[in-house]
């Protein structure tokens, strides 16, 4: 993987980028939609491609490894070819998921002992095992294993935490540096800040995920319930320590606005399952501010979902026509609002790209958060 900075906004930290891996290029910042299962939920592959131009999108190692599991991918040739998606891919460690979603679940030095959320069955995770599972996955972009810790959290557990994650850290380089791709293209591995919203362990935590220079490096634990201001705080300390010329990845984050005031701190990457999961409850994410479809106001609206957007769905199908679709629990009625807020997200990380990129960045952010927070 390269990493190639290719413009710095003069009035914040942002700046324009571009990665290569052998799936192809993407262009920084960028979000990368969520395909938990292996699958964008409500959208087609080739919408993704050609309709919402997503440059890269998300895997997670926890759902893949329990369904379909590994020999299924393994046989099929491994993610990409089993969901038809040629152009890259990141999986997460599934860290997350084994804490968030497993009732039962043990942490030691050795790994994370869990019950499995679909059928109960006890399984063990351990650094050289996620490893392992995510060469069989065959993602671009690999996460290493760390503990997410919760919202709030006591100093002293995130302090062993955080010690514990680097020690995995560790052996995760170890594995993968051992091991060889299964499917005859490079793979990379970020290591992941952890140190919940504490300034001295985030600080430490960057200096020590930095000096394990890998080719790019995350930032975990934030937008799991702390304010925003603690957020953009811990992020800032972070991306002032971890090296400039390596992209940063902002895990599971976030709002609209979240994404420019991170992108103005250095962020490049983000992900965040808000745009999918909200438009299937009816929440659209606009240009001008946020939409509650199932409101009566859109009744008997007949303008387009977005007039100026690229996006056919935005331009062809009128506000009512969504807003009965919503209350009917038409499936179209998701692929429709999920259509609309994942090329949104993306027109807005390719817009903040542009502005960086002409020197006209802050001016423009400072004027959309504003509007991005109005509700319409």
């Amino acid at each position: 993987m390269k990493f190639k900075l290719e413009a710095e906004d003069k009035n914040s930290k942002a700046r324009a980028g571009e990665i290569t891996t052998a799936h192809g290029v993407i262009q920084t910042p960028i979000f990368m939609p969520v395909g938990t299962a292996g699958s964008v939920k409500a959208v087609h592959q080739h919408e993704l491609a050609n309709d919402i131009k997503a440059q890269i999108i998300l895997g997670n190692t926890y759902h893949l490894y329990l369904r379909p599991g590994l020999e299924t991918l393994q046989l099929a040739g491994g993610l990409h070819k089993f969901n038809g998606w040629d152009k890259p891919l990141l999986t997460d460690s599934g860290g997350y998921q084994v804490y968030s979603l497993s009732g039962v679940r043990k942490i030691k030095e050795e790994g994370v002992t869990f019950r499995s959320h679909i059928d109960g069955s006890k399984h063990l995770f351990t650094p050289e095992s996620v490893m392992d599972t995510q060469r069989i996955i065959g993602a671009d972009i690999i996460m290493a294993f760390d503990e997410c810790t919760p919202y709030p959290c006591e100093y002293g557990y995130a302090r062993r935490s955080m010690d514990m994650t680097h020690r995995w850290l560790k052996r995760c380089c170890e594995r993968f540096d051992n091991t060889e791709p299964i499917y005859g293209f490079d793979q990379t591995l970020f290591p992941i800040v952890q140190g919940s919203v504490y300034k001295d362990l985030r600080k430490q935590s960057a200096e020590v995920i930095a000096s394990f220079e890998r080719e790019g490096n995350a930032i975990g634990g934030l937008s799991v319930g702390e304010p925003a201001e603690d957020m953009y705080e811990m992020t800032e300390i972070v991306c002032d320590i971890l090296p400039k010329e390596k992209p940063r990845y902002l895990m599971g984050v976030g709002t609209p606005i979240n994404l420019l005031e991170n992108i103005a701190l250095g962020i490049d990457m983000f992900d965040c399952v808000m745009p999918t999961r909200n438009a299937r409850n009816g929440m659209l994410f606009t240009k001008n501010g946020i939409i509650n479809i199932k409101n009566e106001r859109w009744k008997n609206d007949f303008s387009p979902i977005e007039e100026d957007s690229d996006l056919f769905a935005d331009r062809n199908y009128t506000k009512s026509y969504l807003r009965h679709l919503t209350h009917s629990k038409e499936i179209l009625g998701a692929q429709i609002a999920t259509l609309h807020n994942l090329n949104f997200y993306l027109w807005l990380v390719n817009e903040a790209r542009a502005k960086i990129i002409a020197g006209e960045f802050t001016k423009w952010k400072n004027e959309m958060v504003v509007k991005l927070a109005q509700r319409l």
